[in-house]
């Protein structure tokens, strides 16, 4: 049977079950939200819907939650899928592509993406993309816009500047050697301040561990209890094109564990040290404008968006002006005005919010021959099958997580589950 073709946007994206940070989701809302289309939001941890191979998508968009690690977060259902769907207007949305990047490009042109949205500098798109990739569009965007739920967050907990009990914080978690110079300075930060701040009667809570991160609202609730906050420029200084660069430092890192980064810099990462950046703005900075927390923030461009001592207050890479910065943070007045000029430009002018994001969407589909003339009938029809088998997976999803943990249910229930996870595309059969 013939799929059905429907003007609406099919939106695959990946989120397991365990909490996670706020921006994917945020994301994946603002379209559902936003959008002047019909949206079905599908996530792929739950396995392939059965449902959709009923329909043909005028639209595909593909988010960057699949796209973090390699193999990508879609089983070959998807990708036959992909594959059987060749009138529809494929968007994929990509982050960290400073790795992976010969599996990306294979992807890319395989299933003929008709548009990447990219963080890379457009300076840098045409020795990327265009050089490796027959995509026809790129378009540069950020990692991560203003959503209402941030918006609403910081309507809840912002609190005067007296009353809130930290001065200074900031989480960030160590990062592989291999992903550069650029990836190290979420953790120098945070080292550095803490050696420099001795003595200073600073309130800091600063941390650099996994375990010490924290998501969801309590993400909001923290940073609303802190005077300022510290920063960096988000992603990397280099991109592994051809995927020589990790295998070099892994290859040094089993000859000799205790390697510092400096020496690995040196012998394996020197050559390709700024090829192609990826040095941008990320969700953090908008959390912080929003919750009107002053950012201090390592000297950088950020995308052009925020500017010394207007937005931040920068902090050289050497800590050469520490004292400096200090002195200026110390003054409330200062601290206060340039918390405030960040909320006004990066949050309530409204420049960088979901909606403008998602508008840009609208329009590169409307451009495409996408409209909005739908059946409603139809659209809700579609809904209610969605509805239905979502619900269906989730509880498999919740069995599947149960029986995993419980050698009970292992014995019992696995036999009889495991056929129907398969014929459902929840899991692989070779798994």
């Amino acid at each position: 049977m013939q799929p059905e073709n429907i003007n609406a946007i099919l939106l695959l994206y990946h989120h397991p079950p365990q909490q996670n940070a706020p921006t994917i989701m945020e994301n994946v809302n603002a379209f559902l939200r936003h959008s002047c289309f019909p949206v079905f939001a599908v996530n792929t941890e739950l396995g392939f819907p059965n449902f959709l191979r009923k329909y043909q998508f005028s639209s595909i968009i593909l988010h960057y939650s699949l796209f973090g690690l390699w193999p990508y977060q879609l089983n070959n259902l998807f990708f036959e899928y992909l594959t059987e769907n060749i009138t529809s207007y494929k968007i994929a949305i990509f982050q960290d592509e400073y790795r992976f990047c010969q599996p990306r490009f294979r992807f890319i042109n395989e299933y003929n993406i008709n548009c990447i949205y990219t963080c890379i500098s457009p300076d840098y798109v045409p020795a990327f993309y265009g050089k490796y990739t027959r995509v026809p569009r790129v378009e540069t965007v950020l990692t991560g816009y203003v959503s209402d739920e941030m918006i609403d967050a910081a309507e809840k907990l912002s609190r005067p500047d007296q009353q809130r009990a930290i001065d200074i914080s900031y989480r960030g978690r160590p990062l592989p050697f291999y992903l550069g110079k650029g990836a190290q300075e979420k953790t120098e930060i945070a080292k550095g301040f803490l050696t420099h701040a001795t003595g200073t009667n600073l309130i800091l809570d600063i941390e650099t561990s996994e375990e010490d991160r924290i998501y969801g609202t309590a993400w909001y609730e923290f940073l609303a209890d802190c005077r300022g906050v510290l920063g960096v420029e988000s992603s990397v200084s280099y991109c592994d094109l051809e995927g020589k660069a990790r295998p070099a430092v892994e290859a040094l890192l089993a000859q000799n564990p205790e390697i510092s980064f400096d020496e690995v810099y040196e012998k394996a990462l020197k050559q390709w040290e700024g090829n192609i950046p990826i040095r941008t703005i990320s969700p953090r900075h908008f959390e912080a404008a929003a919750l009107r927390v002053c950012q201090i923030l390592y000297e950088g461009e950020y995308a052009g968006i925020m500017k010394p001592m207007e937005h931040y207050i920068p902090l050289k890479k050497d800590f050469s002006n520490f004292d400096e910065v200090i002195r200026l943070f110390s003054d409330r007045g200062l601290r206060t005005r340039i918390a405030e000029n960040a909320y006004r430009d990066l949050v309530a002018s409204g420049k960088y919010s979901y909606q403008k994001f998602v508008e840009k969407t609208d329009n590169i589909l409307e451009e495409n021959g996408l409209s909005g003339n739908e059946n409603a009938k139809l659209i809700a029809k579609i809904n209610r099958e969605f509805e239905r088998e979502t619900k269906f997976r989730l509880l498999f999803k919740r069995l599947e997580h149960k029986i995993r943990y419980s050698q009970f249910m292992q014995k019992c229930l696995k036999p009889v589950l495991r056929p129907v996870l398969i014929k459902t595309g929840m899991i692989n059969p070779e798994g």
